[in-house]
């Protein structure tokens, strides 16, 4: 077809596909009216952390966490520990929410 493989018109078609597409969202990237809203992740704000099995100073230690250390978390609080992934819990007063988290 006009000199050109078809392969390359294949590559053509995909790149034109996306580009109506991002131009249809308003230039922005699809799925990006959820951002801000979606998962939550916090930052220590401890020099160590102490990441415990359980909700309480008196639970054993799992494992810690450096300073500035992005982990993802619940929004869940309890007894002043949040619940971070894995079902591991960290002091609430050592962890802030990241500026685009989801965390209430």
């Amino acid at each position: 077809m006009l000199g050109v493989p078809v392969r390359g018109m294949v590559v053509l078609g995909v790149l034109g596909a996306a580009g109506l597409m991002y131009v249809a969202n308003g230039g922005e990237r699809l799925g990006a009216e959820g951002e801000g809203t979606g998962e939550c992740r916090v930052t220590v704000v401890a020099d160590i952390l102490n990441v415990r099995s359980g909700p309480a100073d008196t639970q054993p230690i799992v494992s810690t966490l450096r300073r500035d250390f992005v982990v993802a978390a619940e929004p869940r609080v309890e007894n002043g520990f949040r619940l971070l992934s894995e079902g591991r819990w960290a002091k609430e007063e050592f962890v802030v929410p990241t500026e685009d988290s989801g965390c209430s």
